[in-house]
């Protein structure tokens, strides 16, 4: 399974870039546009699962944009981004079928954390999902995995960690992302604990297993789930 796919509707080339850059670094596939008309050739053409957008665009008020992008794709997440603080604004992006709002100026780790409780929310409301790579399924309402059909032992971070890198298989996923997801985004401890959760599921999983995956450490980078000779 890919990362999950972002549309960016920010007119600002400064905001905008820095958004589509640190995004792109935090594992998520990244579209980038700068009005509305863009935004809805974007959306027919990307179908994609959140949607920030800016109310401040040069071409169509972002409220008007908001309840047309909401009609198109009605179970698509759309956050806010606004410079507007009065109360009123706010409630009208909501009511035209906004999702959430972030007020500029924000912290990148702000806007992350929204992003990691909206797709948690919307998994939840998708229902279990049978997680499958090859020999190896992940079942993550019940906490558990087989290879193989030989169910293994996990500790419950190996788990969180096997889990993160099978929903996103096939991208890096850096150390930063990992380490915020998986133990916490203030974690001030060593990331050795992460080398440490790699190696033991590493371990258990090629135990099993009949075809050849592994999680691939990227230098400087992070780590990527994959299968050898996985068409991509």
């Amino acid at each position: 399974m890919g990362s999950a796919q972002l549309l960016v509707v920010e007119d600002d080339p400064d905001i905008g870039g820095e958004l589509r850059d640190a995004l792109t670094g935090h594992g998520y596939g990244v579209d980038w546009v700068r009005t509305a008309a863009e935004a809805e050739a974007a959306v027919v053409q990307r179908h994609p699962d959140l949607i920030l957008l800016d109310l401040g665009l040069p071409d169509r008020d972002g409220v008007a944009l908001c309840r047309s992008l909401r009609q198109a794709l009605p179970s698509t997440v759309i956050v806010v981004l606004t410079a507007r603080t009065q109360e009123i604004e706010v409630v009208v992006a909501l009511d035209a079928g906004a999702d959430d709002y972030l007020t500029k100026p924000f912290r990148l780790t702000e806007l992350l954390a929204r992003l990691r409780a909206h797709f948690r929310r919307r998994f939840a409301d998708d229902g279990p999902r049978m997680l499958r790579e090859g020999s190896l399924r992940v079942d993550p309402s019940a906490r558990r995995v087989w290879v193989c059909d030989v169910e293994i032992s996990l500790r419950p971070k190996e788990f969180d960690l096997l889990q993160l890198l099978i929903e996103h298989a096939g991208d890096v996923i850096s150390r930063d992302v990992l380490m915020a997801s998986v133990w916490d985004e203030h974690w001030y401890g060593s990331t050795r604990t992460l080398d440490v959760h790699v190696s033991a599921l590493r371990r258990k999983l090629a135990e099993y297993a009949d075809d050849p995956f592994d999680i691939t450490a990227v230098r400087g980078r992070g780590y990527r789930f994959e299968r050898c000779g996985r068409e991509m």
